[in-house]
């Protein structure tokens, strides 16, 4: 500091001799002042450079810090991954600093416009005779399907929570709450709580995600338009193979109304397993096949009114995907299910108090295909029942209902953006084997906001 004030003072009196003199030595004098500069400009920056130089070391040592620390954590994600899932790495869960404790949640509301030449009434009362009496919950004029919020969040390294909150008119329901396990051994996932079942193809499917407003024929018949949702737990394995494979086994409660019933058995009366493949056919182009099977103890109403089955029933399913899409607007899907119930056990007339043996062998299949188009998507579907089987045998007689039920839909929808939809869909419904057709006509609008999970293939 001292010789910063010294060298200043100098400078002000060469200043003043400056003014003095004359040109030649003016010159003279500035080359004398520029080299008493140079040890003034280090005097007075160099405190100043000094502590620059330091900062910027401070910086790189802490940038250095924080890449090593980064290069750590990734390096103990990639050892403690397991085919995409990860083990513990030290990072805090759903109490503790975690981005992980924060949830997705989204919103997906499904109104639609409904008309059919049926009142409402005949509506409620048309079941499928011979194979459910359960009818059509649908009521001419505005509906409301649901408002569904969908909640997901990883809960820690080890497990993912889902769950599924459908608001109706009727009021508020959990249509699934489970888990999902993230970190156990090569190719193996557990999944338990409230869940819909793996079992065949549109069943894992939530509404929102149908290629049409409502469920196809089969699915109304032998599993209800909600499908199988149930309690239990559901072991998945993945084996290492050229292409996709799924195995899985299931154990559930059987609260199905048509299936099974919550009163046939206490605890778990329900179990089911299913394989699916899917693999490439072409650069643009996909397959997924396979089969489920689902079996277990029965006790209800759903056969015909009046009456209650309590036996045994087996529901076979074989599912088959298509798809083709050369590019995001455009794509071509082909889908079909066949599906075989078997039943054996007792039938009780509830106002006669009768009992008779009854044994069921029932199948059903539909075929639909989608093309789209940029902005839209047009789709036709075929159901029938009893293509190949169609026996009731009640105490050793095979019963007749009438002609095979059928049923033909067509749609043309406008997706504006992958957050709406707009679908206009008919159905010609020869399902309630009376000689009279159900014309029905859906308006049908299906809005998202949030973050939503992606659907499965």
């Amino acid at each position: 500091m001292y010789r910063a004030i010294r060298s200043s003072a100098m400078l002000s009196c060469t200043l003043q001799k400056i003014k003095h003199i004359g040109g030649t030595m003016r010159i003279k004098t500035l080359i004398c002042l520029l080299l008493l500069l140079a040890p003034v400009s280090q005097s007075f920056g160099g405190d100043d450079l000094e502590q620059r130089l330091k900062t910027l070391e401070d910086a790189s040592k802490t940038q250095s810090k924080t890449i090593e620390e980064q290069q750590r954590v990734i390096d103990e994600m990639k050892k403690g991954s397991d085919n995409g899932n990860l083990k513990p790495t030290g990072v805090t869960g759903l109490f503790g600093g975690s981005s992980l404790g924060n949830p997705n949640i989204s919103l997906i509301v499904d109104t639609f416009f409904y008309s059919s030449n049926l009142n409402n009434v005949e509506l409620e009362s048309r079941g499928i005779p011979g194979f459910t009496s359960v009818g059509i919950e649908r009521k001419n004029g505005f509906n409301l399907g649901a408002a569904e919020l969908f909640i997901y969040a990883p809960v820690d390294p080890y497990l993912n929570l889902y769950a599924t909150l459908p608001v109706t008119e009727a009021g508020a329901e959990v249509e699934e709450a489970y888990f999902i396990t993230t970190a156990l051994p090569k190719g193996f996932q557990i999944k338990g709580g409230k869940f819909k079942s793996g079992f065949g193809r549109i069943n894992a499917q939530h509404p929102h995600a149908w290629d049409f407003a409502d469920a196809p024929l089969v699915c109304r018949a032998f599993i209800g338009e909600e499908g199988m949702t149930e309690k239990g737990v559901q072991l998945t394995y993945l084996p290492s193979l050229p292409f996709y494979t799924q195995l899985g086994i299931e154990a559930l409660q059987g609260e199905n109304e048509l299936l099974f019933g919550p009163d046939a058995k206490s605890g778990a009366h329900a179990f089911s397993t299913f394989a699916k493949a899917s693999f490439d056919t072409g650069e643009y182009s996909t397959i997924l096949l396979g089969p489920s099977v689902v079996t277990g103890k029965a006790k209800n109403p759903s056969i015909a009114d009046g009456t209650e089955f309590e036996g045994d029933t087996t529901l076979y399913d074989f599912e088959f995907t298509y798809k083709w899409k050369p590019s995001k607007d455009r794509s071509f899907t082909l889908q079909s299910e066949y599906l075989l119930r078997s039943q054996d056990g007792d039938l009780t007339d509830t106002a006669l108090s009768t009992t008779e043996p009854l044994k069921r062998t029932q199948d059903g299949a539909y075929i639909q295909g989608t093309y789209q188009m940029g902005r839209w998507r047009a789709g036709a579907r075929f159901n029938r029942l009893g293509i190949f089987n169609d026996e009731y045998m009640l105490s050793g007689t095979d019963q007749t209902f009438g002609e095979q039920p059928w049923k033909a839909t067509g749609s043309l929808e406008l997706n504006p953006t992958e957050f709406s939809r707009i679908r206009v869909q008919y159905n010609q419904d020869r399902s309630a084997r009376d000689d009279r057709t159900n014309h029905e006509v859906f308006l049908q609008f299906t809005l998202g906001i949030g973050a939503h999970a992606a659907h499965n293939f």
